[in-house]
């Protein structure tokens, strides 16, 4: 098995559950850690996963879906991605809230989830 990682996908998106949340929305960031069986195949796109196809179905999820959990988003995102790439075999998923309405300072708050076939 071979990794295929899409790290730091940055989106402008409406979660949270307090309602200036929706109104203003905020950045996120998502990462997509997948194993792929790509070793000894054709050099062709069909021999693994497209991730600029995989890049583009997070988007369309995390920017056009509202949820009130970042946890949610992810669990969304990991079941979505494995009903729609075959290829992958296992993946991860982890979406960053860097800028989490909190009353201190904190770098980057985030949910991870993971899949296996």
């Amino acid at each position: 098995m071979g990794r295929v990682v899409l790290a730091g996908i940055e989106l402008y998106a409406r979660h949270g559950v307090h309602a200036e949340e929706e109104k203003l929305g905020a950045r996120f960031v998502v990462d997509v850690e997948m194993e792929v069986a790509f070793e000894g195949k054709p050099d062709v796109i069909t021999s693994t996963v497209d991730y600029g196809s995989v890049f583009r179905f997070v988007q369309k999820i995390a920017t056009e879906q509202r949820f009130y959990l970042i946890e949610a988003l992810a669990d969304h995102l990991a079941e979505e991605i494995m009903k729609r790439f075959a290829d992958v075999q296992k993946l991860v998923v982890r979406v960053h809230k860097p800028h989490a309405p909190l009353p201190g300072v904190v770098r980057d708050v985030f949910a991870e989830t993971s899949r296996r076939r």
